[in-house]
């Protein structure tokens, strides 16, 4: 049965990662990539994640959306800082739902889990990238009432450039 087709959606078990699910948001970061055509730009590796959860001040939390103990989506994050508001904020880096269970609300579940996170630890604000031809991630995020910012560009040094720099 497709979830999608089922009158009452059933609600994932959502959790925060340990390093004990590396190889999960691994996989799951993996099929991210390879739903972006970029599948060969991931370099993540389990152990290296592994190691970065267990280190005293993880670069990075992971929220875990389950169904039957199988992980099925995350959402990746870390603690920003803006100096306009005088606060920290939550930079979203990854949000994923595999296939089968986009739109049965487990990605609103996910937000929603950020969003409850920003507002525990004071946070000013949750900011996020999202790619322009993913018009299905423009639709969602405006659903949750997100703003696009047009009058922000991003921009990245990174191998050679940022080396010479």
């Amino acid at each position: 049965m497709d979830l999608r087709d089922s009158f009452e959606q059933p609600k994932p078990a959502l959790r925060m990662a340990g390093p004990q699910d590396a190889a999960e948001i691994v996989r799951l970061v993996n099929e991210l990539a390879e739903h972006h055509q970029g599948r060969e730009k991931v370099h993540m590796s389990a152990e290296q994640v592994t190691k970065q959860l267990e280190s005293p001040k993880p670069p990075f939390e992971c929220i875990l959306a389950e169904f039957n103990g199988k992980a099925i989506g995350l959402a990746l994050f870390f603690q920003n800082y803006s100096t306009w508001e005088g606060k920290p904020g939550m930079f979203l880096e990854d949000i994923y739902v595999d296939e089968v269970h986009r739109r049965t609300g487990v990605g609103r579940e996910l937000m929603q889990k950020l969003a409850d996170i920003c507002k525990e630890r004071d946070y000013g604000r949750l900011d996020w990238h999202a790619l322009d031809w993913n018009s299905d991630a423009g639709t969602f995020f405006s659903s949750i009432g997100a703003k696009r910012l047009d009058d922000l560009h991003t921009y990245r040094l990174d191998g050679g450039a940022l080396k010479k720099l």
